[in-house]
């Protein structure tokens, strides 16, 4: 079913001069308009398209891909200010407004904000809000330690960093599991740390225990592999240098590298790691 703030594949119902009118199902026909037609489309044929409301508050269809769809969150620049709110670009001809509403403190024009994008009840515009928590869970029980997540870092508290987690919670990395500089707006890989009693979500950016081992070890092996047998780095090399290529600190590289020589898969010297062919 078609759906505002998202991509839907549609059917293309009849063609004009201007563009041709897709079936939006319970949306009714949506323009797409002639600039943003594939090359010879005709009635019959299924276009994929973003469907929100232009400038007039017209249904239309764009395949421009914006920087985020509805149920989403992202990083985007303020452009400007106005009696409404302020305006985002989220990479479509029409700026995404955050209504004061929806701002957690004033935006200024230049600064950068994580916002959710929402359809709003009302007038059936797409939306962005500051006010994270009001759409994203932080209670859950959908994760076990050790679960990957995909994490958008989101804001800084004195505890740590306040993080969307697979967009659809929110989370928080204490600042002792910060092992390297994060930014707001940061897309990154990282692990549930621990789901607490109360079910919010403590988050780490690198597996601990025999799991980091077993996971470093792999990649390790992996890396050496895919260049001839032989990595330029050891235990002896500096934390910038290992962390660089493998994003771990030089503890847990240490440990993996123990695991590896234990079981004879490779060999080290002073400046590098070789793999075992025996």
């Amino acid at each position: 079913m078609a759906q505002i703030g998202t991509f839907t594949s549609m059917e293309v119902v009849s063609l004009a001069d201007f563009g041709v009118f897709l079936d939006g199902g319970n949306l009714g026909s949506i323009l797409l308009p002639k600039k943003q037609c594939p090359e010879n489309v005709n009635v019959g044929e299924f276009v994929n398209a973003f469907i929100y409301l232009d400038s007039e508050d017209r249904l239309i269809a764009t395949r421009i891909k914006p920087k985020a769809e509805v149920g989403q969150c992202a990083l985007l620049d303020v452009k400007e200010l106005t009696s409404f709110g302020a305006f985002l670009d989220w990479g479509l001809p029409k700026d995404l407004l955050v209504p004061f509403s929806e701002q957690r403190k004033p935006m200024e024009a230049g600064q950068k904000h994580v916002v959710y994008l929402f359809v709003d009840n009302l007038t059936q515009r797409i939306t962005g809000s500051a006010k994270l928590s009001n759409f994203l869970a932080e209670e859950t029980d959908a994760y076990r330690v050790n679960d990957p997540v995909d994490l958008l870092i989101a804001g800084r508290t004195d505890l740590g960093y306040r993080a969307v987690v697979d967009q659809r919670y929110l989370g928080m990395v204490f600042n002792e599991d910060v092992l390297q500089p994060l930014s707001i707006g940061q897309k990154i890989k990282g692990y549930v740390k621990t789901v607490r009693d109360d079910h919010k979500i403590d988050l780490m950016l690198q597996l601990q225990g025999h799991e980091a081992r077993v996971d470093i070890a792999d990649r390790i092996l992996k890396e050496l592999t895919a260049n001839n047998g032989v990595l330029a780095l050891s235990d002896r090399s500096s934390p910038e240098a290992i962390y660089k290529v493998f994003q771990v600190s030089k503890g847990n590289f240490k440990k993996a590298i123990g695991r590896l020589l234990k079981q004879n898969k490779i060999s080290q010297e002073a400046d590098r790691i070789v793999l075992r062919s025996d």
